[in-house]
């Protein structure tokens, strides 16, 4: 689904990311963990065109098309099929539960302004099928009785479903979250674990994900990829990761 060849992103002298290198497979849940400042959040960048790359090749792979979308911007790479969410949730927050969903639909919209404003029969058929798809996503996602509500109003485990619901509704076929237990308690915790696998396969989504809290981590993904000062240390399976030295060294330190 996605192959990152030999990425380096410099900012100055700093090396955010030095020669990453990844294949992710499709209907994969693949983790990204390394200590604070590690570069984890700069490679989601560069992936959906935040930053371009110093260095390196980015190949996402939808139906074996090989689209290279090193160069291309954010809007482009969302309409080929990636999507993310962010580590601090970054929600309409005044804008009602509905409308951030909708909103989402928008990426995939045909009709120009003109049809729009002219509330043309085209538009009104489109209108139509975002508002069934956000409705749809809200009841998936458990939101179908808070669509009123504003997202701001939420419980913080809520907004993080808003905030994947309207990344659903772009429809992608690459799920990107950042830290999605951040802030979360155990309890959360454990039924934003079992969410993700939700969607994963009623959308049919790859999912790449980084988190710092374990038990998500290794409770939920099949590929672990670990860094550290911006290079890739490891790479395995949960148990390989747990008994890898270099990723001990790199979260405990050594004597």
């Amino acid at each position: 689904m996605l192959k990152i060849e030999n990425m380096t992103m410099r900012f100055g002298g700093v090396v955010a990311a030095n020669k990453f290198n990844a294949d992710i497979e499709k209907g994969q849940i693949v983790g990204l963990i390394g200590p604070n400042g590690a570069g984890k959040t700069t490679i989601f960048n560069v992936i959906t065109g935040v930053y371009r790359p110093t260095e390196g090749k980015i190949i996402f792979n939808p139906s074996k098309l090989q689209q290279d979308i090193t160069r291309l911007r954010p809007d482009e790479i969302a309409k080929l099929g990636i999507c993310r969410t962010f580590q601090n949730i970054r929600l309409f927050k005044e804008l009602s539960v509905l409308d951030n969903v909708f909103i989402g639909n928008h990426l995939r919209i045909e009709s120009n302004i003109f049809s729009s404003v002219l509330k043309l029969p085209k538009y009104r058929k489109e209108e139509k099928k975002m508002l069934d798809k956000s409705l749809y996503l809200l009841d998936k996602v458990g939101l179908k009785d808070e669509i009123d509500s504003k997202a701001h109003s939420l419980p913080y485990g809520m907004q993080r479903r808003l905030e994947i619901a309207r990344a659903l509704a772009t429809e992608p076929q690459l799920l990107l979250l950042d830290e999605p237990a951040a802030g979360m308690n155990p309890q959360e915790t454990r039924e934003l674990m079992d969410f993700i696998r939700e969607i994963k396969d009623e959308f049919d989504l790859t999912i790449f994900l980084i988190e710092h809290h374990m038990e998500v981590v290794m409770g939920i993904c099949e590929e672990i990829l670990v860094l550290d000062h911006g290079s890739l240390i490891a790479q395995g399976d949960p148990e390989t990761i747990q008994t890898d030295s270099k990723v001990i060294e790199a979260y405990l330190g050594v004597e």
